[in-house]
């Protein structure tokens, strides 16, 4: 079975390829975590929001991903982060052409 994380946290820029120049290295590392299958990156610029959807083929690694993730934020000055994690329902997900 693999879980979704979803996190999402204020955020106040920046946006767009702007974002992307600036965190091109952090996603690189995202990439490198234990038991992760993929993540889609999320920003709102409207709502002041960014955060993403993972992918995990295991609870452990999205727990673990979620303790170290959320630390990290907290370090960058962001106090407040939601963080939930989902089990996949592989076949629904897949009938409504979910990428699991």
């Amino acid at each position: 079975m693999s879980y979704l994380l979803q996190v999402d946290f204020p955020y106040s820029g920046p946006w767009g390829q702007a974002m992307t120049d600036v965190m091109e290295d952090l996603a690189r590392s995202i990439a490198e975590q234990p038991g992760l299958l993929w993540k889609i990156w999320t920003e709102n610029e409207a709502a002041g929001e960014a955060g993403g959807i993972y992918l995990f083929e295991d609870i452990a690694s999205a727990e673990a991903y979620l303790a170290m993730h959320t630390a990290r934020l907290k370090g960058f000055g962001i106090a407040h982060v939601n963080g939930k994690i989902f089990a996949v329902n592989k076949a629904l997900s897949q009938l409504d052409r979910g990428p699991v």
